[in-house]
């Protein structure tokens, strides 16, 4: 009699196995790697500007509202009259940009805005009054304030600039004649200018 070998068939489910586990490594490997990677990139970030809070200062907004202000300040910088229509208009502008900015990174502060308008307003309507530097004072006080808000809430790398605007604001001396002090009033604009163009 002829013997009948019988091959046991050669199981597939341990390759199989195999196959599946490398798939999940690659799989592990492919995603986790990518995600340390941002995570180490967050933290450094982190490490830098020392807040877990989001800094939009690498975002550019290209608001044209502040680039119009910009290019008004930097254009203008030699005008200043007994009319009072340059700061006037540099205030409105200035008002305007700090509003878009405040609209870009979703900061409400039409109220304090509204009042540094009034402001800039009250220097238009008597060129012999000799409280404009008081009013424009005022106005550049809540501007700057609410600049500094907006700093801190989404721009903590430019803390050294809002100093300089808000020492600029308090070069500007009440009951001293505008025009006496015209080049202080322009040292405001031009911080506020730069302020604002770093932050767009």
């Amino acid at each position: 009699m002829a013997e009948i070998k019988i091959e046991q068939k050669k199981q597939i489910w341990p390759w199989l196995l195999v196959g599946l586990v490398i798939a999940a490594l690659l799989v592990y490997l492919l995603v986790f790697r990518d995600s340390d990677k941002i995570t180490e990139a967050v933290s450094e970030a982190d490490d830098i500007t020392n807040t877990n809070e989001t800094d939009l200062l690498g975002v550019n907004e290209n608001n044209l509202t502040v680039a119009a202000y910009v290019n008004f300040v930097d254009q203008n910088k030699e005008k200043m009259s007994l009319d009072h229509e340059y700061t006037n208009e540099a205030l409105l502008k200035l008002i305007e940009a700090t509003n878009a900015m405040a609209n870009e990174v979703g900061y409400e502060v039409r109220a304090d805005l509204d009042k540094a308008k009034e402001y800039a307003k009250m220097i238009t309507k008597d060129p012999f009054e000799t409280t404009h530097a008081d009013n424009i004072r005022k106005a550049d006080d809540i501007i700057t304030n609410v600049l500094q808000n907006i700093q801190k809430a989404k721009y903590p790398g430019l803390a050294a600039d809002i100093e300089a605007l808000r020492s600029a604001s308090e070069l500007i001396k009440p009951g001293v004649l505008t025009l006496d002090q015209k080049d202080t009033v322009k040292n405001y604009f031009s911080k506020a200018s730069d302020l604002l163009q770093k932050m767009n």
